[in-house]
């Protein structure tokens, strides 16, 4: 009995035969008239695009008897006859899956130099490229590179990335793309005429977009639906054909995510549920109809295949939907796809409260937050506060005056209790800045009003914590004093260098410069000790020595 599978029958003879793929045919029909045919191709793409057959054609025309290799294949000669039934000996096909050694190869290469038998042309049709060892690639990279002139090469794959650029240089590129379900069913309808076959136009649209992209997969799923089903074949008998649940329920939940109505939508999965309806399956289908949505709104309908009565429903509700909710909705539902166990409707359920409810909550605080977060730093602002009371400590020196009596010390303990007070320092306070007291009383202040821009500098931080005070300030000349060398090596970098000036200059008000010294902390505790108005006796150092 002769075989009726209907992707070997209705394999293509010919290039105008081959579906989907007219630039490449048509290129490769122009090579042949002008006798302009490479020595080695490459066709990518994905499984059933007709790379293998379309290898075939090209050998058929290459060596037929009829047109003399200037044309499209004749399928009527006995070169053409025989390389159709696969008994040409100089067209050899070889399963690189099979034959991935650099041993099979090493075969080839003895092979190819001897020249053809029969035919004008020897062709090698290496299907699934890719699956060549390293190896063996480097070994058929030479052949590639320098075949003999009788021969062909034709590799197929359909995982480009694996292959190595160097052979890939050595061959004409071509990439065959998905068939378009539009493209797909109306081949399909060929083939049921053809074969007495009846079927809904929906049921092959079906067909079409099941098959995904695939003229092979789309002709076995045909010829399986038509083994099971005697008489006229409906879109019932296809859904169920695919394994489909056969539910419209999809397309009402799809309605109700765009209206926002989780209640519905609730109690709609609870039905399919109770029904002992395939969660998975029914899962799978919503998220094929939230795509069809997604197309649909992005204006890119005509790829889909859908029904007159599918598109007109699924405009219906595009126009109702905003194209965010819809990308939420199917990534929240395709997600689902990898769960093992959905017994449950509880996964649906909580994807479709999340994407009915979760923008609506969200956008009820957010007016009340911006008022509370701009008032807040307008009442922290430094440069807002009244420099006034400033001028208005001058009394509390009496308080401290028992604790240093000296009377010369006076002017330089004023200073230091305005230190103490909280009034950041402002632009106005820096213009009366005009000598080492007054800078020094203001240290602790000018560093607490630093511009915002410099407040992340880790030169502020060491200002702040290293204890580092200001000892000589002349002609915008700011002399920093350092307990420890580590602090002022630090200082003393250039960008921490310049942003310790940039600090200094927009508090002064006048433009700075900064130089450090080291003073080791006994001579530094004594400079702060006479600064506050202590009169200082003696000084004992101690040295210690280990070792």
């Amino acid at each position: 009995m002769s075989c009726q599978v209907y992707y070997r029958k209705w394999r293509p003879q010919s290039l105008a035969e081959v579906v989907g793929q007219t630039p490449i045919t048509s290129t490769l029909l122009s090579a042949l008239r002008q006798r302009r045919m490479a020595q080695a191709y490459l066709f990518c793409g994905p499984r059933g695009t007709g790379k293998t057959s379309t290898g075939r054609i090209l050998a058929k025309a290459v060596n037929c008897l009829t047109n003399e290799g200037l044309g499209e294949p004749c399928n009527t000669c006995s070169m053409c006859r025989a390389i159709t039934s696969g008994s040409a000996m100089d067209v050899i096909e070889i399963d690189a899956a099979s034959n991935t050694g650099v041993d099979d190869i090493r075969e080839l290469k003895e092979r190819v130099n001897y020249a053809p038998s029969e035919a004008r042309y020897k062709v090698y049709i290496i299907d699934e490229v890719h699956m060549l060892s390293t190896s063996a690639s480097n070994a058929l990279l030479k052949t590639l590179e320098e075949p003999p002139p009788r021969v062909i090469f034709i590799l197929a794959t359909t995982e480009l990335h694996k292959i190595l650029p160097t052979i890939m240089s050595r061959c004409q590129r071509f990439d065959f793309r998905r068939l378009s379900a539009t493209d797909i069913a109306n081949k399909l309808a060929e083939i049921a005429v053809a074969e007495g076959v009846e079927i809904d136009p929906d049921g092959l649209a079906l067909l079409a977009r099941a098959s995904g992209g695939s003229l092979r997969d789309a002709e076995n799923l045909l010829q399986q639906i038509a083994t099971v089903n005697d008489g006229r074949i409906g879109l019932r008998q296809v859904q169920s054909g695919l394994g489909l649940t056969g539910d419209d329920r999809s397309s009402q939940l799809v309605r109700h995510i765009a209206a926002n109505d989780p209640a519905a939508g609730m109690r709609l999965l609870s039905g399919v549920a109770a029904d002992g309806v395939d969660l998975k399956q029914f899962n799978r289908e919503l998220v094929e109809k939230l795509r069809q949505l997604l197309m649909v709104k992005a204006g890119s309908a005509d790829s889909l295949g859908l029904t007159a009565e599918e598109l007109a429903g699924t405009l219906a509700v595009a126009e109702s939907t905003e194209l965010e909710q819809i990308l939420k909705a199917l990534k929240s539902f395709a997600v689902l796809s990898s769960v093992a166990d959905m017994t449950s409707p509880l996964a649906m359920e909580m994807a479709l409260i999340d994407v009915t409810l979760k923008p609506v909550a969200a956008a009820t605080p957010a007016p009340v937050a911006p008022p509370k977060t701009a008032a807040r730093p307008t009442e922290i602002k430094p440069p807002a506060v009244e420099p006034k009371p400033a001028p208005v400590q001058p009394p509390a020196p009496l308080a401290a005056a028992p604790a240093a009596q000296p009377v010369p010390r006076s002017p330089v303990r004023e200073p230091s209790i305005a230190a103490d007070t909280s009034v950041p320092v402002s632009k106005s306070e820096a213009g009366i800045i005009g000598n080492l007291e007054e800078l020094a009383a203001q240290w602790p202040q000018i560093l607490t009003a630093a511009p915002p821009q410099l407040r992340r500098s880790p030169a502020l931080a060491i200002l702040r914590s290293a204890g580092v005070q200001p000892v000589a300030f002349d002609n915008g000349m700011v002399t920093l004093s350092f307990k420890f060398p580590i602090h002022m090596n630090k200082i003393n970098e250039p960008e921490n260098k310049r942003v310790t000036a940039d600090i200094l200059s927009a508090c002064l008000g006048t433009p700075c410069q900064v130089t450090c010294i080291h003073e080791p902390p006994n001579n530094h505790l004594v400079k702060e000790a006479q600064r506050r108005g202590a009169e200082i006796i003696s000084v004992e150092e101690k040295w210690t020595s280990q070792g």
